[in-house]
């Protein structure tokens, strides 16, 4: 779940420390970072406001789930288990993830986020997948992009990837609710996997 935990709230930080006097307080960059400052201040109510943990966990265990035998370039022997193992978890996974962030965004403290998820009999590797995307060694560049179309905005948030190289774009939906705006869905999971696992073996072909 610590990847996940990073994946999520690094979002946050990253976001609403490039705009932190760039962005328009009620725009969805300004919500990146009041949600910034939610993780800071530990302040778990203001978290949630500006990002729901509940919808961005549910469609990544969905979207993570679709990407199918692909996966085994990343995680040994994840192809044989992702897709129709995931959909039976997903409940668990979802709320586990959830209680995770919370907790780390509650005390800052990993140890205390791990100690806070529910004890599984499998350990479902989707979880980790996110160090392929935006690992421990990964640093924010940037805002790509930030698309708004009425009540939903589209933004890029691009991260260093040392391992291969390069760089990736995460994108991020957010929509409107009324007198704020809130982090609701990585949108690109699939095509980040999909790179990442290009890139995975062409780096143990090197």
């Amino acid at each position: 779940m610590k990847k996940l935990l990073f994946f999520i709230v690094l979002l946050a930080l990253a976001a609403g420390a490039y705009y932190y006097v760039k962005s328009k307080k009620d725009g969805p960059t300004g919500a990146l970072v009041q949600a910034a400052a939610a993780v800071q201040a530990h302040d778990v109510a203001s978290f949630e406001k500006f990002v729901d943990v509940g919808s961005v966990t549910s469609h990544l265990v969905d979207n993570v789930a679709n990407q199918g035998s692909l996966l085994t370039a990343l995680v040994p022997g994840g192809g044989l288990m992702m897709g129709g193992a995931l959909r039976l978890l997903k409940p668990t996974l979802a709320g586990a993830a959830r209680k995770e962030v919370l907790r780390y965004v509650e005390t800052g403290s990993l140890e205390a986020a791990a100690a806070a998820a529910p004890k599984r009999g499998v350990n479902v590797s989707i979880l980790g997948l996110a160090g392929k995307v935006v690992g421990p060694d990964s640093k924010f560049k940037g805002i790509k992009y930030a698309n708004e179309q009425g009540e939903q905005a589209l933004v890029g948030l691009e991260f260093s990837q040392p391992r291969y190289d390069t760089t990736m774009v995460v994108e991020v939906k957010m929509l409107h609710r009324g007198d704020h705006w809130q982090l609701t869905e990585i949108t690109n999971t699939g095509e980040l996997l999909r790179r990442a696992a290009s890139l995975e073996k062409r780096k143990q072909l090197q």
